[in-house]
């Protein structure tokens, strides 16, 4: 049951960040691992909108597809998401954005996850701190590609 938290600063405003993880459709233009993406409905309901999404993850010899509930709260600066359907026995994650007095914002992400599959569990753990690194690095580098 690998989970992970970090919080980060960022040069950029809460809403770029939070534009930004919420366009899930552009996930595999620099998403380390994500093949394809597709967003299968995107309703409001009331104050937030409600997707449902399917990514394709690749990784080593593994390729696979699972659904998605992404929940956007954009007067929140939040968005949470928990799995539908695919490889997992569960997964949820939460992202948080807050705009700093000095300038920039505060990033928070957390996901938890576990997979169905045993060996795929096993191969993701061993190296489960760096992917997540280098996945919070990735939406780093696409914030500063799309707004410095």
């Amino acid at each position: 049951m690998p989970t992970h938290s970090e919080t980060r600063r960022l040069p950029h405003t809460a809403q770029q960040m939070y534009d930004l993880v919420a366009d899930v459709a552009k996930y595999p233009e620099f998403l380390p691992w994500c093949a394809a993406a597709r967003i299968r409905r995107s309703t409001p309901q009331g104050e937030v909108v409600v997707m449902e999404a399917d990514l394709v993850i690749s990784f080593k010899v593994f390729r696979e597809r699972f659904g998605s509930r992404v929940t956007l709260f954009p007067t929140q600066m939040r968005i949470d998401t928990e799995y539908l359907d695919g490889p997992f026995k569960y997964m949820k994650s939460n992202w948080g954005f807050a705009d700093v007095a000095e300038g920039g914002c505060e990033v928070s992400f957390h996901v938890d996850f576990e997979f169905r599959n045993a060996i795929l569990q096993g191969v993701i753990g061993m190296v489960f701190n760096e992917a997540m690194h280098r996945i919070v690095r990735a939406f780093e580098d696409r914030a500063r590609a799309l707004y410095s």
